[in-house]
């Protein structure tokens, strides 16, 4: 029996999400559909995080105990041949059997990316927010910086995960254009039932006045959901790395 580690990245316009649900076609489901007809048995797999419906990834990682023999490269080569084509395997490497892809990370960072101007963009459409307004970079980065150091978050999370331990540790959090795109870099220890997108939607409250920086540290202290902004739409979010303590800086995984 060997536990294998995978490396993936993914559309997510076609999937209720990773984790597998009634009645909606997710993507574990479809991993796993792919995985049985290489294998020919229904192994379960083990994600790194619970992404919704419409987040796509750029470096996802799920691990599995198999009794499969098909070396690494092979498994790779063989999965993106059966697998749909908005998901495509990127690793495969034997880890030691403790390893969890969920337990055992240390911190990831996410990507939120929208696009500023009058008119859709119908080649975004799906895999970026259309935000009408000019963003004002200088100011939400210095927004952007209330939020790094430890904090609890609780106030920036939506109900539904029954987390009990809202404390969470941000080390990275900078807006920057590229390509086209204002993009949100976060990188963070952990992250609470949607914190990512109601931190941008905080940030985008910032933007339209309607909160101040001198109200950003208040609104951390008193946990209050009202009063951080709306939960912005999934379309935007990209899971882009994933921290383990078991590899080096200069290992795939660890660059994602």
């Amino acid at each position: 029996m060997r536990n294998l580690l995978f490396k993936c990245c993914f559309d997510g316009r076609d999937y209720h999400g990773y984790q597998v649900q009634k009645n909606a076609y997710t993507v574990t489901e479809a991993l796993q559909d792919g995985i049985e007809k290489v294998t020919g048995v229904r192994d379960g797999i083990v994600g790194c995080s619970r992404t919704d419906a419409g987040v796509h990834a750029l470096a996802y990682y799920f691990n599995m105990h198999t009794e499969a023999a098909i070396p690494p490269e092979r498994f790779v080569r063989a999965l993106n041949r059966v697998l749909p084509r908005d998901i495509v395997i990127l690793d495969c490497r034997v880890v030691p059997d403790g390893f969890h892809a969920r337990y055992s990370a240390v911190g990831k960072q996410y990507l939120y990316r929208l696009y500023e101007g009058e008119y859709r963009n119908p080649f975004y459409e799906g895999l970026a927010l259309h935000y009408r307004r000019g963003v004002d970079l200088e100011l939400l980065n210095a927004a952007a910086s209330h939020f790094l150091g430890t904090h609890d978050f609780a106030g920036f999370s939506n109900t539904g995960s029954g987390v009990e331990d809202t404390v969470r540790t941000l080390t990275e959090f900078r807006l920057t254009r590229r390509d086209g795109f204002v993009q949100v870099s976060v990188t963070g220890d952990g992250f609470l039932y949607n914190m990512v997108r109601i931190l941008v939607g905080t940030l985008l409250k910032v933007n339209e006045g309607r909160l101040s920086l001198e109200e950003l540290d208040q609104l951390i202290l008193s946990k209050d959901r009202h009063g951080a902004g709306k939960t912005a739409s999934p379309c935007g979010l990209y899971l882009n790395q994933v921290f383990y303590p078991h590899f080096t800086k200069a290992d795939t995984l660890q660059n994602g």
